[in-house]
């Protein structure tokens, strides 16, 4: 260990990024001592990894941040979190912060002040390349000289802004690449509740738990896109078509616009989400480079809506994994199943149910004869504390009728691949399982399971007898 170099003990030490565990590694000798002054480039005070935090008051915390902070000359990462900690003075954190200004590329801080202070002018802007900041607040953005030039990415959580500040703000930032938005306060310069941003090198947005009336987007470069519980009235998104995936998660929106240009999509991920499922298949229509689409817990804004594979399968050519989940309905079952498609490209398919019904058995059973290729499935359920004979039975039936045959294939070598074939046998006759075999029989690696399988519609077919 003495041998080691002074660079390297610094970079080993900063590894531990812990405060705590730094101060302690060290004092192990002169040397470590003089790695952790001049060679640590990363420290971290969090709240959650040492207890004793909570039990400090907070002027002694305030004299062990500062000290600890004071002996080191290089900072370039600095993390202080203090969760579930009263306010400290705004003197020490003002001098924390003009202390590593001129070193720091990276500031995590999320640090309650009295008085609070304005974190933006306070911490170094010209080599900052990563910026997250949660419970405070951010006024006076003067964009003109308040510039961030090698700023990347931008987390904003819990804080106090003005629509028009965060609009300055990310004009500040000409090379932000990533924007986070979580449960910000935002504050409205006039009576209508909208926000317009414009990046032209934004790449990556999320925004979580957001209430707006209108939320306008102009970025020609962003190829990711999260909404996560938001309430909008509208949001739209104006930019050149680069978008590669969009999520959302429990959001209501009465108006969503991607904008025209969506050939690049490739993952759709959508739940808990109220569709109009015209209005959402035109928006994605045009995506033929699509290889993920989830439809997890939606519900439809007309009852008599489905999804129709048929398109999915002709728009979405190159789909690979598919995920599906939403109350399914008699009439539409039997509408969806009757039509002639085939998803050829499909090696993964994901299949829920909210409550269960023999239609959901139905539902597989005609999805995995239109799936030649099918890899893996994997069938996801809720069940309900309280249920009744019936559907105590049809999830007896359902649970116990489930075969999974794991098949070890060689790829590229020395690489396994555990091939899912899910065969449902809980159909309502005979002539489903055996469509069922027919298809598991296409893909040549089923031959242990056909005298199970039947096997199982002999027991079937004594049954109706």
């Amino acid at each position: 260990m003495e041998r080691l170099p002074v660079e390297v003990i610094g970079n080993i030490l900063s590894r531990l990024g812990a405060a705590r565990d730094v101060v302690i590694a060290s004092a192990t000798c002169r040397k470590w001592r003089e790695a952790w002054r001049v060679h640590l480039h990363t420290l971290s005070f969090n709240s959650n990894d040492w207890p004793v935090y909570h039990e400090l008051t907070t002027s002694r915390l305030e004299i062990l941040i500062t000290e600890t902070i004071f002996q080191t000359t290089g900072l370039q990462c600095l993390s202080i979190i203090m969760d579930d900690v009263d306010e400290f003075s705004a003197a020490p954190v003002i001098a924390w912060l003009m202390y590593t200004r001129d070193s720091l590329r990276q500031l995590h801080y999320n640090v309650r002040t009295s008085p609070a202070i304005n974190i933006i002018e306070k911490c170094g802007r010209q080599k900052l390349q990563v910026l997250n900041l949660s419970h405070n607040t951010i006024s006076g953005i003067e964009p003109s000289y308040q510039r961030f030039p090698c700023l990347k990415s931008l987390s904003l959580s819990h804080i106090s802004i003005s629509a028009l500040d965060l609009s300055y703000l990310l004009t500040a930032c000409p090379k932000i690449e990533n924007l986070t938005l979580v449960s910000l306060d935002i504050a409205m310069s006039d009576a209508q509740a909208s926000m317009e941003l414009n990046s032209p090198s934004l790449k990556d947005l999320c925004v979580e738990a957001i209430s707006l009336e209108k939320f306008s987007l102009e970025a020609d470069s962003l190829e990711k896109l999260q909404l996560k519980d938001c309430t909008l009235d509208v949001f739209e998104l104006v930019g050149k078509g680069t978008l590669k995936l969009l999520k959302i998660d429990d959001v209501s929106v009465i108006h969503l616009d991607i904008g025209e240009n969506t050939e690049n999509l490739e993952v759709v991920d959508v739940s808990n989400f109220t569709i109009m499922w015209t209005k959402f298949h035109h928006m994605i229509s045009k995506a033929s480079r699509l290889r993920g689409l989830r439809l997890w817990g939606v519900v439809f804004d007309d009852e008599d809506e489905i999804v129709d594979m048929e398109t999915i399968s002709v728009c979405f050519p190159q789909l690979t994994h598919l995920s599906l989940c939403y109350d399914l309905k008699e009439s539409s079952l039997q509408y969806s199943l009757q039509q002639s498609f085939e998803l050829k490209n499909l090696i993964m398919l994901e299949l829920g149910w909210t409550v269960i019904t023999d239609l959901f058995s139905q539902w597989v059973a005609g999805l995995l004869e239109r799936c030649p290729h099918l890899k893996k499935m994997i069938i996801n359920g809720v069940v309900s504390e309280a249920k009744s004979h019936e559907e105590c039975q049809v999830l007896a039936n359902f649970t116990t009728s489930i075969n999974i045959c794991p098949v070890m294939g060689e790829v590229a070598g020395d690489v396994s691949d555990q091939l899912l074939l899910v065969l449902i046998t809980c159909c309502s006759n005979s002539n489903e399982i055996g469509s069922l075999i027919s298809y598991m029989q296409r893909s040549d690696s089923v031959g242990v399971l056909e005298a199970e399988h039947r096997s199982a519609i002999r027991t079937k077919n004594d049954e109706s007898e």
